[in-house]
């Protein structure tokens, strides 16, 4: 009954402190810099993030799983392989797929 409560509370506690440490880290680093008379247009890049970048990599990744999921069917019915085998398989197989040639999609539209 308590590891019901305990576990989730402890989870939640753990990121949030990793992502606490972070921030304070970062913010100190940052007023040392700041402090020693570095330039503070060293915190902002150039490069804006693109969201179109992210909606063209996440709608690949999830092309790349669901034809994992259906060359994994395939493979299950087609193949000796189990099915414990066969979809996991062909699931990272594809979604890392889609990920190598998202890399050279990108590469190709910054080049533009």
């Amino acid at each position: 009954m308590a590891t019901d409560i305990l576990v989730p509370f402890f989870v939640f506690a753990s990121i949030f402190g990793i992502v606490y440490v972070y921030l304070t880290t970062r913010n100190n680093e940052r007023l040392a810099l700041i402090e020693k008379g570095v330039d503070a247009k060293l915190f902002n890049s150039d490069k804006k993030y693109n969201w179109k970048n992210f909606s063209l990599s996440a709608g690949m990744f999830l092309i790349g799983i669901g034809l994992g999921i259906m060359g994994g069917a395939i493979l299950a019915s087609n193949t000796v392989l189990e099915q414990g085998v066969a979809y996991p398989l062909s699931i990272f197989f594809f979604a890392g797929l889609s990920l190598v040639v998202y890399f050279f999609v990108a590469r190709k539209i910054d080049e533009k």
